[in-house]
C-alpha cells in the first residue's frame, strides 16, 4: 500500500473543553513546552524533562552537525517564563530530547539529571561534574520540592539511533551521535501537595514495569505510536496509563519537532507517524476506562489535577495547538522520538 503523504488534522472531537489554566491556588502547574519537554513549577522550585527548543529543521537534521541555537533556548526560556530551574530530567539521549538539555541546564544554574549517556552529554558541554546527576533504574533524586523516581522502560520502535554514548560528546554533533542509552518512565511527586505525575517519554515499555506506583497524571508520549498494531497501543495503554490509576492523560511527543516554536504546532507528516490512528485507539482506551484524554496547549501553566467542567456552548473547532478530548464524553521521527 502507497504510504500517504501530507500531515493528520489535529483531533477535532464534536465535544471540546479548553485547556484548564492553572488557578492562583494551584500548589503546582506544568507546562508543555514541545515534544516531550514539559515544565513543572510551584513558584518555589522548578524541573523540567528534556528541555530541546532548538529544533533544528529537517534538512539540517539531516545533513548538517547539529548544535543548540541559543537564540531560539533564550527565547523559548523567557517565553516559558523559566529563570531558574532546580533540575533538567533527560527523558533518554536522543537529539529530540537531550540536544539542549545541558545548555538549559548552563543557563538556569540546574543539574542534568539521566542515565550515564546523558552524563556524557553534559561533560561535553563542560557542564561541572557536580551539577551531573547519573541515576539508575529505580533510584529517588530530590530537586527542590520534587521527588523524582527513574524507571527503566523501552524506546519506542524504530530506534534508529540505539546504544549508548560512552564518552563526552561535544557539539557540534551528527543525528546518530545521540543514541539513546537507558529510556526512562519518569515518575514525579510534588512532595508538599502529594500531587503526582508520570512523565513517559518514549512509546514503548516494559510489562510491568510500574507495578505498585500510583499516577494521578500521565503525560504520555505518542510518537511513532500510530505505527504500531492497535492490540500494541492497548497493551501500552494498560502498562503506563490503568497501571498507575491515573484519571487523566496529557498527550505528548505528538508535534512536528523540525519546525519552530514561534510557528503553530502541527502533527508530525505521515512519514514518521500517523498521529490520527494511535489517538483513535487511545480515544477508545479512555472512554471505556473513563479517562480524560487531552492535548496540552503550548506555553499555558495548566493544573492537569483540577476538575474539568462540561463545555455546554457551541463546539468549536479546536486550534492547532490547543484541544482536550474529554474523552469519555465525546462519542516517527528520523532518528528521535
Amino acid at each position: 500500500m502507497a504510504r500517504r503523504i501530507g500531515r493528520p488534522a489535529l483531533p477535532g472531537p464534536s465535544e471540546i473543553a479548553t485547556t484548564a489554566s492553572a488557578s492562583p491556588r494551584s500548589p503546582v502547574t506544568v507546562s508543555f513546552l514541545g515534544v516531550s519537554t514539559v515544565l513543572f513549577d510551584d513558584g518555589e522550585s522548578a524541573i523540567l524533562t528534556d528541555g530541546f527548543f532548538s529544533r533544528p529543521s529537517l534538512p539540517k537534521t539531516l545533513v548538517l552537525r547539529l548544535h543548540s541555537d541559543t537564540r531560539r533556548i533564550d527565547a523559548a526560556l523567557r517565553r516559558a517564563g523559566i529563570t531558574t530551574l532546580d533540575a533538567v530530567l533527560c527523558a533518554h539521549s536522543h537529539y529530540d530530547h537531550a540536544l539542549d538539555s545541558a545548555a538549559v541546564a548552563l543557563r538556569t544554574g540546574a543539574v542534568l539529571v539521566g542515565g550515564s549517556s546523558t552524563g556524557f552529554i553534559g561533560q561535553g558541554s563542560d557542564l561541572p561534574d557536580d551539577r551531573i546527576v547519573v541515576v539508575e533504574n529505580g533510584e529517588t533524586t530530590t530537586q527542590g520540592n520534587f521527588a523524582v523516581t527513574f524507571v527503566e522502560s523501552v524506546h519506542s520502535k524504530p530506534d534508529r539511533a540505539h546504544g549508548t554514548i560512552d564518552r563526552p560528546l561535544k557539539q557540534p554533533a551528527r543525528v546518530r551521535e545521540y543514541r539513546c542509552g537507558e529510556a526512562w518512565s519518569m515518575h514525579i511527586e510534588h512532595v508538599p501537595s502529594g500531587r503526582t505525575a508520570l512523565v513517559h517519554s518514549s512509546a514503548g515499555f516494559r510489562s510491568g514495569m510500574l507495578d505498585g506506583r500510583r499516577a494521578e497524571v500521565v503525560y504520555l508520549s505518542i510518537g511513532q505510536l500510530g505505527r504500531r498494531p492497535r492490540a500494541f497501543i492497548e497493551q501500552y495503554w494498560q502498562e503506563t496509563v490503568v497501571a498507575v490509576g491515573a484519571r487523566r492523560v496529557v498527550l505528548t511527543h505528538w508535534d512536528n519537532f523540525f519546525r519552530s516554536l514561534d510557528q503553530p504546532l502541527q502533527a508530525l507528516a505521515y512519514a514518521f507517524d500517523d498521529m490520527s490512528a494511535s489517538v483513535d485507539v487511545l480515544n477508545a482506551c479512555a472512554r471505556r476506562d473513563d479517562i480524560d484524554l487531552e492535548l496540552p496547549t503550548l506555553w499555558r501553566r495548566a493544573d492537569p489535577w483540577a476538575e474539568r467542567g462540561r463545555v455546554t456552548d457551541q463546539p468549536v473547532r479546536p486550534s492547532i495547538d490547543s484541544t482536550i478530548v474529554r474523552a469519555h464524553n465525546s462519542g516517527s521521527s528520523i532518528i528521535g522520538t
